[in-house]
C-alpha cells in the first residue's frame, strides 16, 4: 500500500502524515493546526499561506485535492459532506468515523459549492 506523505520540519520536532488521512488545515495566525481522519490535532509553526505552499511544493498534483476556504483553512476536498451557505457551515465527514463542522464565510461556501457541483468531487 504506498500513500502519499508529508513532511512538516522544524526546530523540534518531524511530523510525517499520510496525506489521505488529513481532514483539514486550521490557521491561527503564525500557527496551523492539522486535524486527521483519527480526531487528531497537530499543530505547526508556519502560517496558512507557508503550510499551502509547502503543499503544492511536496504534492505536486496531488495537492490539489486540497482547497483554500476562507481565510481561515485549507480543507481536503474528499470529505467534503454538506455545504450550507445559509447556516455558514462546512460538514467534513467520512460518512463512517467522524464529522467535523466549520464556520466558514457565505462567500467561500459559495466558491465551495460551485467547485463541488463542477467537478462533482
Amino acid at each position: 500500500m504506498n500513500q502519499s506523505k508529508i513532511y512538516f520540519n522544524s526546530r523540534d520536532m518531524l511530523i510525517r502524515l499520510v496525506i489521505q488521512k488529513i481532514v483539514y488545515f486550521e490557521g491561527d495566525g503564525n500557527y496551523t493546526c492539522i486535524v486527521t481522519a483519527n480526531k487528531q490535532k497537530i499543530c505547526i509553526t508556519l502560517n496558512l499561506a507557508h503550510t499551502e505552499e509547502m503543499l503544492a511544493k511536496q504534492l505536486g498534483d496531488t495537492a490539489k485535492q486540497f482547497m483554500r476556504v476562507g481565510k481561515r483553512f485549507i480543507v481536503n476536498m474528499n470529505y467534503i459532506n454538506q455545504v450550507n451557505i445559509l447556516n455558514q457551515h462546512l460538514w467534513l465527514s467520512d460518512s463512517e468515523h467522524f464529522l467535523f463542522q466549520l464556520t466558514v464565510s457565505k462567500e467561500a461556501l459559495k466558491t465551495v459549492k460551485e467547485l463541488v457541483v463542477k467537478t462533482k468531487i
